[in-house]
């Protein structure tokens, strides 16, 4: 486990999106995972800029993502597809049909999964996923649990969690209960992960995924198995970490 320093979220986001750029350079047609929420933005922001100063071509580039809430549509602005298409796919010139995000309005949660499942399967594999790291220490959707999920599932939302994601909506009420995630093996299956950490209040959390015991009540940390972790974390969220 490889873990990157940064002064701040700006520099988080530079350093992250170095990374990523530098997976693109090297495969032109690479597999990258891709991760939602605030953490992700700024990375995001530098890919697009990279792209526009003429240094990234995305044009052979496959995305899977990480989740989606069940019940949402692609055109819902709280979305993960729609999310995704406004911080990132509509600023590059990636191929859309080559983005692939959970289908939030298939009922059959098992068919959903089943689907995605092989969505991953046929891209080949991830080459490269970007992860963001939740306060109780999830990683997509999957949740502090008595096991680790293996593929992709459809999770039960923690009251914390809905808690957390109810200022991206009108009320509390309005946050759906469920999401199609990617599972724990999904996750440890791809080649490279990027983890993005910010923040005071994630340096709690942070240290337990770095030197806590690999634990399902603490599902990132089985990141400490994997062979080619890279956290990137500013001053805030490494406050509790001795380096």
């Amino acid at each position: 486990m490889i873990i990157v320093k940064a002064k701040d979220y700006e520099d988080m986001s530079r350093k992250a999106a170095n990374l990523i750029a530098a997976q693109v350079i090297m495969k032109p047609d690479c597999v990258l995972g891709l991760a939602t929420g605030s953490s992700p933005i700024g990375t995001y922001k530098r890919l697009i800029e990279g792209y526009e100063n003429g240094d990234l071509d995305f044009s052979a580039v496959t995305s899977v993502n990480l989740d989606e809430y069940k019940g949402l549509s692609p055109e819902n602005d709280q979305s993960y597809r729609y999310f995704m298409n406004h911080n990132l796919f509509n600023h590059i010139n990636i191929d859309k049909t080559r983005t692939f995000v959970p289908d939030g309005l298939e009922p059959d949660s098992q068919k959903a999964c089943d689907d995605y499942n092989a969505i991953i399967a046929a891209s080949g594999g991830i080459d490269l996923q970007l992860l963001g790291l939740g306060h109780n220490g999830h990683i997509g959707f999957n949740e502090p649990d008595d096991c680790f999920a293996k593929e992709t599932h459809c999770v039960d939302l923690t009251p914390r969690t809905i808690e957390a994601n109810t200022r991206f909506f009108a009320s509390e009420t309005d946050v759906p209960r469920q999401a199609y995630t990617m599972g724990t093996k999904n996750i440890m299956q791809a080649k490279k992960i990027v983890v993005v950490v910010s923040g005071e209040d994630k340096a709690e959390i942070l240290k337990e995924v770095i030197s806590g015991p690999i634990t399902p009540q603490v599902p990132a940390s089985i990141l400490q198995l994997h062979n080619d972790v890279t956290i990137v974390a500013d001053e805030a969220a490494l406050s509790k970490v001795e380096i």
